[in-house]
């Protein structure tokens, strides 16, 4: 069971406008639209990941407080509302949604409610369903804002010890071997830190064709963050390929982290085709300045090629 806080503070810090508490210090009202410090909107709230114990004083604060609260599935949801005594009103809302379920979330909204919206684990909208509905909710000019807290891929970058000045959240790589490898050669040239999410019964094969396009980087799998189990494997993509190879799915989502390449690390770089991919919609110096970056490679080098081909196209121009 996973341990949770008895102390859960009643109020928000005073330097937050949109608190659920009256200013006179009284136990919020249920419903946000009584209470005067309560703003109207779409709260895009943070849940825990795995410990029940992460939900913020402030995002419980808000999920009592709210007209409604949008989520994935209810019944994962009112485990962790139940734990804080929480008796708001849930419906539904996932990536399988129609989209008269989302209209009927910004009708509520602009008829003054105030919706949380939650997923299953972490924070909403990071490879979770939710931006469509924070789309349209910007687009009808509603009141947004959110109580930020857990997400997984900052816990597993933060505990991989791989350099995090500059990272790639990449997502779920696709399920087919080749598409995966053809994601992988996308985003190997780049000098930043790679995050994926994986399922536990792909993961060996991920990680196995993460060290065969990657080449043999420093990684981390994390899984079970936060909780009993908590697991956080380091080392080569090699090693950790053989490791998950040689082992039965592990138990949890898990996410993989990889370092950027290094000297070491040979990274085949095709820069004319990077080039006139770029060239097709940049100006021979904005091509030039983003395939650098991407690469690594020096810019004045990468400007000088990105010339001679802008030239070939018939694009020699800087303003092009």
């Amino acid at each position: 069971m996973d341990p949770i806080s008895d102390d859960i503070n009643d109020g928000i810090d005073d330097g937050i406008d949109n608190a659920a508490q009256p200013i006179d210090g009284t136990r919020p009202s249920k419903r946000a639209g009584s209470s005067p410090r309560m703003t109207a909107g779409l709260y895009i709230v943070a849940t825990p990941i795995g410990n029940l114990g992460d939900l913020s004083p402030r995002a419980a604060d808000i999920l009592q407080a709210a007209d409604v609260i949008a989520c994935e599935d209810t019944r994962v949801t009112g485990k962790l509302v139940r734990r804080y005594g929480i008796d708001t009103p849930m419906v539904p809302y996932h990536d399988h949604s129609s989209p008269a379920a989302r209209a009927g979330i910004i009708t509520r909204l602009e008829s003054g409610k105030t919706v949380a919206l939650v997923s299953d684990a972490g924070t909403p909208l990071i490879s979770d369903p939710g931006y469509r509905l924070v789309r349209d909710a910007v687009d009808a000019g509603i009141y947004i804002t959110a109580a930020p807290g857990p997400s997984s891929p900052m816990m597993a970058l933060v505990l991989s010890g791989l350099p995090t000045d500059r990272f790639l959240f990449a997502g779920y790589l696709p399920p087919k071997d080749k598409a995966r490898r053809d994601v992988l050669a996308e985003v190997a040239p780049l000098r930043a830190t790679l995050v994926f999410l994986e399922s536990p019964k792909r993961l060996a094969a991920s990680v196995a064709a993460m060290a065969d396009v990657l080449g043999d980087r420093s990684a981390a799998v994390a899984r079970e963050m936060t909780k009993l189990h908590e697991e956080v494997r380091r080392g080569s993509l090699c090693d950790l390929a053989e490791i998950y190879a040689n082992m039965a799915a592990p138990k949890g989502e898990a996410v993989v982290v990889i370092g950027p390449p290094d000297d070491t690390t040979n990274v085949p770089v095709d820069l004319d085709a990077m080039l006139c991919e770029a060239l097709d919609g940049m100006s021979v110096r904005d091509a030039a300045a983003t395939v650098a970056v991407a690469t690594g490679i020096a810019r004045k080098e990468v400007y000088t090629r990105a010339l001679a081909l802008g030239r070939s196209k018939g694009e020699g121009s800087d303003d092009q």
